[in-house]
């Protein structure tokens, strides 16, 4: 609501109001304007608007009646326009302001002129009284007791004067007959004690004025002096700026003229004729900026050439050179490498070839040690198994078994003497010759097949005897890339990378018994390893390494993401709990089983592939051997502390292979009771490397 310019009618204070609604009827009496206020009642019988005019008057003349008889000081009139909360914006361009409660359209009066409006204002006494209401678009007259009402708001009091803001407090609990008191627990002892908080936050107030940071307040007057004084030669440096930025560095200031620049030097200032031409002679930077000269007056000094430009580029080194505060460390390199033991005392290891081992016509592809360390197994592309021994490098078997040899491993038990050799599609189990009769008659037995097992399906395989090398033939479908035997002897697993879905078998030899993998594989397997003391069961694939659990029908245990293009071998170590993989790019990474599924080491080791990894059994040792003829020897130490990282040290470099074929080193073997390792290489050699 609007309030009109309130005119000299404080006189008229105890003159009688009418009602709240009376404004038009005053205004058919007083004014000819009887179109203000028309509310067109009906759109086919063409009402006149003195018609219009009654009707208002009777709806407001109603109104005020029952604003008059209601006995509630909060109940209002109801208003005409029912449009309710809509904003009055949307008919700001229309000809009606609303719709009354028969839903009529409520006509816009129309505006007066405001010269009119002024000589009504002054002609009416009680003009100061009115309001205009934009929602129904009419003038309202404040009662007596209203402006009485709005008077007290303005003093900031209560609209009603009825109303004691100082009555007398009226107890709500009956003191009478009462013995004991609401509550009789004892006082806490926390208000006997001084608080900690506020002990705490008067120790940050005092620490926070001894360092500067709260400083009492000046008064006006040391102010307005502080204001008053200027420094006008201080540094830049102890400027209040400094304190503001902290990387402020004061702009350098130009150098000040000294006895050279003056108009009138003395004599050996000045230089002479040869020391001017010598300056020509000088490169460009060497060369004095400034020669002084000799003037007789200050009137006869010229104007200095240079002036313009020095200053532009005083301006461009302020503008285009920031100066920042740099805080250099004073770190020296080594002590940023990692401290690591020394190499003499972490011996034994392999440092230089001992013994080599020939025979073969072509690449040596694997090499597998016996348990007891006293022979070797090793297989060729030339298509025949050699077993040496160990200490003097004698062949002491060949076996022709005319395909190319993929991979060779012994059994672990010592009770058996048995190697599995992969060529081609075939897995032979033979009997090595080696050991006792009792070893010799043990194997035998086992090796024995009483009748053949044919194929029952593509992926099946089947288990057939092998007159001429004395063993079993088992018969697989695709290609066997690895063969690798549980720690106990009686199981072994082969790879068919070829085989998708069904690429994994699993054979007991006690049983002669075959069964594929109960889980799904997911990509293309390239190795299989059991774990050293439980059942877990590490299959790799080219990127991701998957740990299943054998009892538990090939459970799910651990996911390692390696992160490398693709996986070539993986190792286990003797506690189970830590695995390193090779991959074809020349990175070692090495898995903590506890910590993550992550490498906890990643190293860039080899130029070319890595072709094989392999732990010590007993030794901290772990070595890798790949096609740019080098073997990587490391101590790796894992503590039974599981807050302590491993100790991952290099330790050598061997070499002594050639390449061929672009191919190096092809497997690494250590040997299972001492520091030593085996290598076997493309140039058809076996190296045995010693402490």
């Amino acid at each position: 609501m609007r309030i009109k310019d309130m005119s000299d009618g404080e006189g008229s204070d105890s003159e009688d109001y009418p009602s709240i609604r009376d404004s038009e009827s005053e205004g058919e009496e007083n004014d000819s304007s009887g179109d203000e206020g028309v509310i067109n009642t009906s759109d086919n019988d063409g009402m006149a608007s003195d018609s219009g005019d009654d009707d208002d008057e009777s709806d407001s003349s109603e109104l005020g009646e029952g604003v008059e008889e209601s006995d509630s000081s909060e109940d209002e009139v109801v208003p005409r326009n029912t449009v309710g909360d809509v904003p009055l914006e949307w008919y700001r361009d229309e000809k009606h302001i609303g719709y009354d409660i028969k839903g009529k359209k409520i006509k816009k009066k129309e505006k007066e002129d405001k010269l009119q409006s002024f000589l009504a204002s002054a002609d009416d006494s009680k003009n100061w009284r009115k309001i205009y209401d934009e929602y129904n678009d009419e003038e309202v007259e404040l009662t007596k007791e209203d402006i009485k009402s709005i008077s007290r708001l303005l003093e900031g009091k209560a609209p009603h004067g009825d109303f004691d803001p100082y009555a007398p407090y009226v107890d709500w609990f009956k003191w009478d007959d009462s013995k004991h008191p609401l509550s009789n627990a004892p006082e806490p002892k926390r208000r006997f004690i001084p608080s900690k908080s506020e002990s705490k936050l008067v120790n940050k107030i005092k620490l926070a004025m001894r360092k500067g940071l709260i400083k009492p307040k000046k008064s006006k007057e040391e102010e307005e002096d502080e204001e008053s004084v200027y420094p006008l030669w201080e540094d830049d440096s102890n400027s209040t700026e400094k304190n503001n930025h902290l990387t402020y560095i004061p702009a350098p200031k130009p150098k000040l003229p000294g006895h050279e620049e003056s108009f009138n030097p003395s004599l050996e200032y000045i230089p002479t004729q040869e020391e001017v031409n010598s300056y020509q002679l000088m490169y460009e930077e060497d060369r004095p900026k400034f020669i002084p000269k000799r003037f007789a007056n200050m009137r006869s000094i010229p104007a200095y050439e240079n002036a313009v430009k020095e200053c532009f580029e005083r301006c461009l080194d302020l503008y285009l050179c920031p100066r920042v505060r740099k805080k250099r460390l004073n770190i020296d390199p080594e002590s940023l490498k990692p401290k690591l033991p020394s190499r003499t005392e972490l011996k034994p290891y392999p440092v230089a070839c001992y013994l080599e081992y020939r025979g073969h016509e072509d690449a040596v592809t694997s090499v597998s040690v016996e348990a007891s360390g006293q022979w070797i197994a090793s297989g060729s592309l030339d298509g025949t198994l050699r077993i040496w021994e160990v200490e003097t490098g004698r062949c002491v078997k060949i076996c022709n078994i005319g395909e190319a040899v993929k991979y060779v491993a012994w059994n672990p038990n010592p009770e058996h003497s048995i190697v599995a050799v992969s060529a081609g599609q075939d897995v032979l189990l033979l009997n090595t010759g080696c050991g006792t009769e009792e070893v010799q008659k043990r194997t035998k037995e086992l090796l024995s097949v009483e009748m053949p097992m044919p194929n029952d399906s593509a992926f099946s395989v089947s288990w057939l005897h092998e007159d001429k090398l004395e063993g079993i033939r088992l018969r697989h479908s695709k290609t066997v890339a690895s063969v690798e035997w549980h720690r106990k002897g009686d199981y072994l697993s082969t790879v068919m990378p070829a085989g998708e879905s069904r690429a994994i078998f699993i054979h007991k030899l006690s049983k002669k018994f075959t069964q594929t993998l109960s889980f799904k594989l997911h990509g293309v397997a390239v190795t299989s390893v059991f774990h050293p003391t439980r059942s877990f069961f590490f299959i790799s694939t080219k990127k991701i390494i998957r740990v299943y659990d054998l009892v538990k029908d090939g459970k799910l245990v651990k996911k390692l993401e390696t992160g490398l293009r693709e996986v070539s071998s993986i190792a286990v170590h003797p506690s189970g709990d830590h695995i390193i993989v090779g991959s074809r790019e020349g990175k070692l990474c090495w898995f903590d089983m506890d910590l993550s599924s992550k490498p906890y080491k990643t190293l860039k080791l080899h130029q070319k592939d890595i072709n094989n990894v392999s732990f010590h059994r007993s030794y901290p040792l772990f070595a890798t051997c790949s096609d740019d003829c080098t073997a990587y020897v490391f101590h790796g130490m894992v503590y039974s502390d599981l807050n302590q990282n491993p100790l991952i040290v290099p330790l050598e470099i061997l070499r002594g292979h050639t390449s061929s074929n672009g191919r190096g080193v092809l497997d690494c073997k250590f040997h299972p009771r001492q520091p030593w390792l085996f290598t076997s290489g493309a140039d058809s050699v076996i190296r045995l490397y010693c402490n």
